[in-house]
């Protein structure tokens, strides 16, 4: 086989890798949002199908053999294709590494967990859940094994997510944060709060769901490749850049809940959408890292979306929807009310200052988990603990408790620490960004197209052609340093408390 004949085979089953993927992101996203309640079982027989297909196509012994004679011409291929086959080969090693039949059942037994954890959390019954849980880290435990033997299990999952990470440079990262957010936070508790009272009310579903397209194009998203479904626990999922889907949950109490829902969400969109057409149906297509990915989600979230200026702009829009509770708010009361600080029950709803402590309850929790010094048994004591130890709060129930996210359920374990680095790098993005634009003016004008070009430009359009270190290095021309949000938090909440 000569290098060009191995080149079109290498492309070929990219193409068809993708499909399959397409195919099992379609189920996925069907059963979360519309699929019918008792449609769990089929789903999962199909998948399971799919997934044994797939693993044969992407970890069989003529793809290894392909990917091996690609590796031993690498001299021989442009930057562009070492990195397809450099990248590629990350996925066919760990995939390689476990027995089809195990790798089948764990797509299975993600489906089936899904179904449950809804349950279980809408009717807050842990026990019914524990039994798949126990599952899901005990495979993760065994997959880690499989594929690297002299490797922790978390740090060869956390790696999954976030490539290089490491349980020591999570350590380090947190202890940093924790360093300059406590006694900030400290402060911001001591202070008086904002009026945050006519965020409650009754919102109907229906302009919520108006609200949300208002909010879609604020943001410039091309609604030709994205669209908004609604969910238990929202998420996004990126078939390819013209086909993008977000997912919201609407409180009808709650205006904003879902508002930073559709806003964070619609950030990972902006990403998948603006990554170059060259890599599309390839390895490369798509975000780099979940750490880049939360970088893009939190970025619009928090750093635009709860702006003073963003809140000027959007206020219009929810005086136009919902009268009642915001006909005689201003932008600045509007603004504090959205950057209120305390600590909170739910991940989802924490404001910027509180959030990673949440992730440090995870990070702490599955660490424990993946060391085998905690059980799943222990858990929801060990969960609210954790949060009565970093939060000052006292866990009511497990569905607000350790059943509120959906991560686990879907095998995503090591995950969340991909948060606190997204938030993290997003304020150091937008200290380089400032050097070429005027951010809040851009903002208080409703362009936000051309701070999304920046990004793209910077990030988006690279898809995974970069490791994510690398790729951060070439957005920001210095390397990643905590200090940039914890200065940004500081400045932030000084500012939003009057703290001296």
């Amino acid at each position: 086989m000569d290098v060009t004949t191995a080149l079109q085979k290498f492309r070929e089953l990219q193409e068809t890798s993708h499909a399959y993927s397409h195919a099992l992101g379609v189920l996925y996203y069907d059963g979360a949002t519309t699929a019918p309640a008792a449609s769990a079982a089929g789903r999962g027989r199909t998948m399971g199908t799919l997934a044994g297909i797939h693993y044969d196509l992407t970890a069989g012994e003529e793809t290894i053999k392909l990917i091996d004679f690609l590796k031993a011409h690498l001299d021989e291929l442009t930057d562009v294709q070492k990195r397809e086959v450099t990248y590629f080969a990350r996925d066919l090693e760990y995939t390689a590494s476990i027995p089809k039949e195990e790798f089948v059942a764990y797509q299975v037994l993600l489906n089936d967990a899904e179904d449950v954890w809804r349950k279980a959390k809408n009717e807050n019954d842990f026990d019914a859940f524990a039994p798949y849980l126990e599952k899901i880290f005990d495979t993760n435990r065994r997959f880690a094994g499989y594929y690297k033997p002299d490797m922790a299990p978390y740090d060869v999952l956390l790696n999954t997510y976030e490539h290089g990470l490491t349980m020591a440079q999570c350590d380090a990262f947190f202890a940093a944060l924790r360093e300059k957010v406590v006694p900030l936070l400290e402060k911001v508790v001591a202070a008086p709060k904002p009026d945050t009272s006519f965020l409650q009310g009754h919102f109907p579903l229906e302009k919520q769901r108006a609200f949300s397209d208002r909010l879609m194009e604020l943001m410039k998203i091309d609604r030709s490749r994205c669209a908004i479904g609604e969910t238990e626990h929202p998420f996004t999922t990126g078939f390819n850049n013209h086909d993008v889907r977000i997912t919201t949950h609407y409180h009808e109490e709650d205006a904003v809940s879902s508002m930073y829902s559709v806003i964070h969400e619609g950030g990972h969109a902006l990403y998948d959408m603006g990554s170059a057409d060259e890599y599309e149906y390839t390895c490369l297509a798509g975000g780099v890292s979940m750490g880049i990915h939360e970088s893009q989600s939190r970025f619009w979230e928090n750093i635009i979306g709860r702006s003073e200026e963003f809140c000027a702009l959007v206020l219009p829009v929810l005086q136009e929807l919902f009268p009642e509770n915001f006909a005689n708010i201003t932008p600045e009361q509007l603004y504090k009310a959205v950057n209120k600080s305390e600590p909170s029950l739910i991940r989802t709803e924490a404001d910027e200052l509180t959030y990673a402590l949440h992730i440090m309850v995870r990070y702490d929790l599955e660490k424990a988990l993946m060391e085998g010094s905690l059980t799943v048994k222990e858990l929801p004591a060990a969960w609210n603990a954790k949060m009565k130890e970093y939060l000052g709060v006292d866990v009511p129930d497990d569905a607000r408790g350790v059943l509120q996210d959906t991560h686990w359920a879907g095998g995503m374990v090591g995950y969340f620490p991909s948060y606190a680095l997204g938030s993290a790098y997003g304020a150091q993005m937008l200290a380089k960004m400032k050097e070429d634009l005027d951010v809040s003016a851009l903002i208080s004008a409703g362009e936000t197209d051309k701070i999304a070009a920046w990004l793209e430009e910077k990030l988006w359009r690279h898809g995974s052609r970069y490791d994510p270190d690398e790729l951060f290095l070439r957005c920001c021309e210095a390397p990643f340093d905590p200090k940039w949000f914890t200065d940004y938090l500081t400045e932030k909440f000084t500012k939003v408390y009057n703290l001296v």
